[in-house]
């Protein structure tokens, strides 16, 4: 990808949280994805709080955003990913994917996950396959259970 195209049209990428547009992020993930809905406003402050955010912006305002939950020398987990729908079509997520997978923090970590209904196609340009042992892999899925621990 080509950042000067996109810094040319407006936009960039920051990990900076201070540009984060929460209400923008928050009303995207409660009402518009199929993963974080009802997501609590105290639960998403966490996540942010406790990820390496990269926001989309153009002009300031926020036009996507994605979170990996990181130790940042072994494994890495990408999550909430999206472009806004006034700017999608412009190639800003493969370019979001490539900054994070490019990203000088995250270089050189022996694994890479997230989860896709949808997005497949996107994920492969940047090395993602279903996984090689699933066999191996072991989860404890609770989606009733998130928004414990939010003092409601």
């Amino acid at each position: 990808m080509n950042d000067k195209f996109f810094q040319d049209k407006g936009y960039i990428i920051s990990t900076d949280k201070s540009f984060i547009d929460f209400d923008a992020v928050y009303n995207y993930l409660e009402n518009e994805s199929y993963w974080a809905k009802g997501i609590t406003i105290e639960r998403l402050k966490k996540a942010i709080d406790n990820s390496m955010c990269f926001g989309i912006y153009k002009d300031g305002k926020q036009a996507g955003f994605a979170r990996v939950v990181t130790d940042k020398a072994t494994f890495a987990y990408v999550c909430d990913v999206f472009v806004l729908d006034a700017h999608r079509g412009l190639g800003l997520s493969k370019w979001l994917m490539q900054t994070i997978r490019e990203y000088p923090e995250l270089k050189g970590l022996r694994r890479w996950s997230l989860a896709t209904s949808d997005a497949h196609g996107l994920y492969q340009q940047f090395g993602f396959v279903p996984l090689s042992k699933p066999q191996n892999w072991m989860e404890v899925y609770t989606p009733y259970a998130q928004n414990q621990g939010d003092g409601k």
